[in-house]
């Protein structure tokens, strides 16, 4: 609620319902749900990894998934390489199909929800609607869900390895530079997947918690 964009949607008088979300930032229909990123935020988010599995959430859950980058240029900010930034938009464009808007301020960003909003409300008569992931139907589907519990590893990443190694078993099993050698992963994620599936189950409550 202390959000600048909530403030100026407020100000357009627009009618609000304030919730936790598991993916996205708005939604502002059955269909569609928008992710907004400042500069900063979307530059953090290329290093750590995190914008692939929060793309890949919201083209699981909705038909009209939007990423939204408020701000000035992308480039210098967090230190982030410009060809790691292009690299990121042409993985998100056309990896994920996802559509990426631009906006210069809060205000404007503001005016884009609410104008989608009005669009898909109003016009279209689609209401908002929080969507949760449901249980895997198929074989398939069961599988690149088990994979994509991996550290690190969205559905775009489980299809490439089970692609790669054929089976869940064969994944499990296979060592680090093996990992590493399918698009995507990398050695670093690789060694992050190796080092969930081998190390001991903490049976004590007390033990420290790894969330790397």
């Amino acid at each position: 609620m202390n959000s600048d964009v909530v403030k100026k949607l407020i100000d357009l008088g627009v009618e609000l319902k304030v919730e936790t979300l598991k993916t996205g930032d708005y939604v502002l229909s059955d269909r569609c749900v928008v992710e907004r990123k400042t500069v900063s935020d979307f530059c953090t988010s290329i290093i750590d990894g995190r914008l692939f599995t929060q793309v890949a959430s919201l083209r699981d859950l909705y038909e009209k998934p939007i990423v939204l980058v408020e701000g000035g240029t992308l480039y210098g900010s967090r230190n982030v390489l410009p060809q790691a930034i292009l690299g990121a938009l042409a993985s998100v464009l056309i990896d994920y199909g996802v559509p990426l808007v631009r906006t210069e301020s809060c205000e404007e960003t503001a005016l884009l929800l609410a104008s989608i909003a009005r669009r898909e409300q109003l016009e279209k008569k689609r209401e908002p609607r929080v969507r949760v992931k449901h249980k895997p139907a198929t074989m398939k589907e069961a599988q690149e869900f088990v994979v994509a519990g991996l550290p690190n590893v969205d559905t775009i990443r489980a299809r490439r390895l089970l692609e790669a190694f054929e089976t869940v078993e064969e994944v499990f099993t296979k060592d680090e530079e093996e990992l590493s050698h399918v698009r995507g992963i990398g050695k670093k994620i690789a060694e992050s997947i190796r080092k969930v599936l081998t190390s001991k189950y903490p049976k004590n409550e007390g033990e420290q918690r790894d969330d790397n």
